[in-house]
């Protein structure tokens, strides 16, 4: 049973690490201001949708990164529950 626990432990850190170097991820890319008087052409937006749909992406890892933390969190905290409490 100590192994379990500390592998649920250890799964809990690398996931929520794994969480927080997706977020940093998806917020280090900035996108290029314009100003009203410029022109789009199709290379621009191309440029745009390529870097929202990757930011979409890394947001969407974190997110389920974050989800399996809580997740392996919460199992960890019902098998500390079974261990001191279920004879």
């Amino acid at each position: 049973m100590a192994t379990i626990i500390f592998l649920l432990d250890l799964s809990i850190i690398v996931t929520a690490f794994l969480s927080g170097i997706f977020w940093w991820r998806a917020s280090r890319g900035r996108m290029r201001r314009i100003c009203r008087d410029e022109v789009l052409d199709a290379a621009d937006l191309n440029r745009m949708v390529v870097a929202y749909n990757r930011t979409q992406i890394l947001n969407a890892r974190a997110a389920l990164a974050t989800a399996v933390a809580g997740i392996l969190a919460g199992l960890r905290l019902f098998a500390n529950y079974l261990i001191q409490f279920v004879p």
